[in-house]
């Protein structure tokens, strides 16, 4: 365990991408988030916000520090010892899998508990919501309308692996549940899909459709290669010029168009996709040997407060308050949006069945092996 971590450690100090909540030199008292990679921008001016607001509500200066990742990996530094005050994540497995090795209170892991993580805080703990979109290169090229288009031979694809990147889950399961409200169009989509009320042989057949077609799209993006977290693909698209598409979080994309600032992309919002809901949570074991646990959880209640969520909103996510959503909502393009828990019965069947080893995910990374010449 302690090789596991020192490695991660000095891994992290090489990229510049962990900063450590450790004892502070200045004997102030520090604080770590362990978030996710699209989300460095939004942290960077939310701790000086909340820094601020700690040393006006209580007169005690604090250093608020980060570190991000792909957030599966993220998931796994925390277990393996990485000291997280709370964790923001790109999706609920995530947490789970910080759950399940005992780093919450006891009862925490449990669904049925009181004191299950989820919903100590509003809007099952997400504080902020987005979706995934495609980012194409000016003019749009090869004419990409919708998901479909990423299926075609000649469109390479761009996105983070499912294996280690939150994003990248979310990526898949919007393909996944697009394709099946496609294989079902003809009874209703994905509304008779979530009615309960089709054949189990219709359901087998749509599956198996879906199926194809999101490992269409990730052979697509398999033989360029992917990276392990979403702003090394971002990179890939946005810096290197890999790529004809990037299947993007939202903020990530808007992000990447004002980089440009010249045009160089635009944003395809699709007819379909995922709403993705990024959950937070204050890890109990950290915090209370830490004894941080009076700014952790104040510090992700003031995430819900508007000033905060004004700042949601300006750096792209969409924001938990209906009002502050409302001012924004120039920014954020009406579309048709599905859930987890609505198409997929929650973040940890589609987890067990999806991206846990020998999981359909796997089970196409052996068929785009195949395509490797």
């Amino acid at each position: 365990m302690k090789k596991t971590f020192l490695f991660l450690c000095l891994t992290a100090v090489v990229c510049g991408t962990l900063v450590f909540g450790c004892n502070s030199k200045s004997g102030k008292r520090d604080f770590l988030n362990v978030s996710y990679d699209p989300t460095r921008e939004l942290y960077d001016d939310y701790n000086k916000m909340f820094a601020q607001h700690w040393l006006e509500t209580t007169g005690e200066t604090i250093d608020v520090e980060k570190s991000n990742g792909g957030s599966g990996a993220q998931a796994r530094a925390v277990v393996s010892g990485q000291p997280a005050d709370v964790v923001t994540l790109a999706l609920a497995s995530d947490v789970d899998v910080v759950a399940a090795a005992g780093l919450f209170s006891p009862g925490a892991e449990d669904p049925e508990s009181d004191a299950y993580w989820q919903k100590r805080l509003p809007n099952n703990s997400c504080p902020y919501t987005s979706t995934i979109v495609i980012l194409v290169r000016e003019g749009n090229p090869k004419n990409i309308k919708d998901w479909d288009d990423l299926a075609r031979d000649d469109v390479k694809v761009v996105t983070p692996n499912p294996k280690t990147s939150g994003g990248a889950r979310w990526n898949y399961l919007a393909l996944w549940g697009y394709a099946l409200d496609k294989a079902l169009a003809e009874d209703g989509g994905l509304d008779a899909f979530k009615s309960g009320k089709l054949s189990q042989e219709k359901i087998d057949a749509a599956q198996d459709a879906a199926f194809e077609f999101t490992k269409k799209v990730f052979t697509n993006a398999f033989q360029q290669g992917m990276q392990s977290g979403a702003r090394g693909a971002t990179d890939d698209f946005v810096k290197n010029g890999l790529g004809d598409a990037f299947l993007a979080w939202e903020n990530e994309a808007i992000l990447a168009k004002e980089f440009a600032k010249d045009g160089a992309f635009e944003i395809v919002v699709p007819s379909l996709t995922v709403k993705a809901e990024p959950p937070v949570a204050v890890v109990d074991t950290v915090v209370d040997r830490r004894k941080t646990r009076d700014i952790a959880e104040e510090y992700l209640k003031f995430m819900y407060e508007p000033q905060a969520q004004e700042l949601i909103a300006k750096r792209h996510y969409r924001p938990y308050d209906e009002e502050v959503l409302a001012k924004y909502r120039d920014k954020f393009p009406e579309t048709k949006l599905f859930t987890v828990d609505e198409i997929f019965g929650g973040w940890k069947r589609a987890q067990k069945e999806h991206f846990d080893d020998e999981g359909i995910f796997d089970k196409m990374l052996l068929e785009f092996a195949k395509t490797v010449k």
